[in-house]
């Protein structure tokens, strides 16, 4: 039986990602968050208004998306409660966050040259996506300018990274999802992927047919591939 409820947050499951950044004076940003959704080779993401991250991406217009496996939740949660912005902002001071300058050291992950922006990519995560900024929608904007907390960005990915250890075999373009195991966050905790349920018949498609013009432009302005 379903009941009427009023749960403060909506965190039903979703992939973690670590976005990194550059500061104003050339340093790098790492930020996790837990709101992000791809269609195409179009990325949406949920961020607080007034982080760091999203300081830093609205002025570059640009940052890398790493997905982390569930391989590096201890490093995830190293960045908990922490921000790149001083002073911290009273909405995160009050939730114990404090500020932090080498987000990467705070971690153990290290940075890695990317091959067409200037964020890093984080070396130990399986998926790194370079991405430009392409527009933004303030959530909540209709109650007022002094009530937009959060913003969903939209992003174009520009070249995509995946370890060889989660591609299928023979193929160098196609994730295995049997050994592929993202980081997912449901209700503020970490989760992984169980074993497959059952065949999906939308698996039955051919994954070439959902190929768009932005997966043609990131293919043929990718530089030489490059070993991370």
């Amino acid at each position: 039986m379903h009941q009427i409820a009023n749960p403060s947050i909506l965190y039903f499951g979703t992939p973690v990602v670590l976005i990194s950044t550059v500061n104003e004076d050339g340093t790098f940003n790492l930020a996790p968050i837990s709101s992000a959704f791809w269609l195409g080779y179009r990325c949406m993401i949920g961020i607080a208004a007034n982080s760091k991250t999203t300081e830093n991406l609205l002025r570059t217009r640009e940052c890398v998306l790493n997905l982390p496996s569930v391989d590096q939740v201890v490093a995830v949660d190293r960045l908990a409660l922490t921000t790149g912005t001083s002073p911290v902002p009273p909405g995160k001071l009050s939730k114990g966050y404090r500020y932090e300058r080498d987000k990467f050291e705070l971690a153990g992950l290290t940075p890695d040259d990317a091959d067409l922006v200037s964020s890093p990519l984080v070396r130990e995560c399986p998926v790194q996506l370079e991405a430009t900024f392409v527009n933004v929608h303030p959530l909540a904007a209709e109650t007022g300018i002094q009530n937009i907390r959060s913003l969903a960005l939209e992003l174009r990915i520009l070249k995509v990274h995946l370890d060889s250890d989660i591609l299928k075999d023979g193929s160098a373009d196609h994730v295995d999802p049997n050994k592929w195991r993202p980081l997912i966050m449901s209700f503020q905790e970490f989760y992984g992927l169980g074993p497959r349920i059952r065949s999906s018949t939308l698996a039955g498609i051919p994954e070439r047919h959902y190929r768009t013009p932005d997966t043609e432009r990131a293919y043929s302005s990718s530089c030489p591939d490059k070993h991370h």
